[in-house]
């Protein structure tokens, strides 16, 4: 998909552009920036859940010439704080992400339910499948809306800020499975992130925002340096090469890693601690 002189306006506003961006199929692109940056304007964009200027096409056709069930069909999306009605089960939930394969009035068939209960098996939610989404804890929430786009059996998949619910565990089950499913089905991936490490470990591009405008793009080692940082997010950061992967480590005002930081006990200390340990 492609995106050219992408703009976003509200009132006298710009919320978001001019914006040129071109994803092949099967990349996976992250979207970074602090936030107000225009991320999520970005995404919806991008998605066609947000009214925009300039040209989106999706595979070769312009966004606004398919239809509703066209893009939901080929556009699977997962908000940051999805809305869930209320009442619905695990199962109930994700079968929605089949709508837009059925005929109207027409109900689930076997397929459908195979697509769901894969989906749910593959993001570890089969043996929450009769529980309401509601009674889950925040982290299955988003598994549960993660699991109803992937029904969709979506060719692009946006995900804004997907892992922001997540324990690190869960953070590497549920990015290993777009990952895995991004390399054998090709499926192309644009997703925004705060976690600066995760975003260069997952992903081929990176694309900076600031003030609605694109301010870096490219491979992570181009994007993720200490000067774009420090000058787009004000942040003091050392960028490190830790088994072939960056990671970006927040540093002190002395100059130190936060983790090297702690105060150290005095020997005064280490030596009273010593004494009351002693035989009396």
């Amino acid at each position: 998909m492609y995106a050219t002189d992408l703009r976003v306006v509200a009132g006298d506003a710009t919320l978001l552009g001019p914006v040129a961006l071109t994803v092949g199929a099967g990349d996976w692109v992250n979207v970074i920036g602090p936030n107000g940056a225009g991320k999520t304007t970005l995404l919806r964009a991008l998605g066609g859940l947000a009214d925009f200027a300039g040209r989106v096409d999706h595979h070769g056709k312009p966004l606004e010439a398919l239809s509703r069930r066209e893009r939901a069909r080929g556009v699977g999306f997962v908000a940051q704080s999805p809305t869930i009605p209320a009442g619905l089960t695990v199962e109930q939930y994700v079968l929605f992400g089949r709508a837009p394969y059925l005929r109207p009035l027409a109900a689930e068939g076997p397929y459908d339910f195979e697509v769901v209960a894969r989906t749910l098996a593959e993001l570890g939610l089969a043996g929450l499948s009769e529980r309401e989404v509601q009674t889950l804890s925040g982290g299955e929430r988003q598994r549960a809306a993660l699991a109803r786009a992937l029904a969709q059996e979506p060719r692009l998949l946006l995900l804004d800020e997907p892992t922001s619910a997540l324990d690190i565990g869960h953070q590497q089950e549920v990015l290993e499975l777009v990952d895995r499913l991004r390399r054998d089905i090709g499926l192309t991936v644009i997703s925004t992130m705060h976690d600066l490490t995760l975003a260069a470990r997952y992903g081929d591009h990176i694309v900076m925002l600031a003030s609605g405008q694109v301010v870096a793009s490219g491979p992570p080692v181009q994007v993720l340096t200490g000067p774009h940082l420090a000058a787009h997010y004000g942040a003091r950061v050392d960028v490190i090469t830790h088994r072939g992967q960056l990671a970006v480590v927040p540093i002190r005002e002395d100059g130190t890693p936060s983790s090297l930081s702690a105060p150290q006990p005095s020997p005064r200390t280490k030596e009273h601690r010593d004494a009351r340990t002693q035989p009396r």
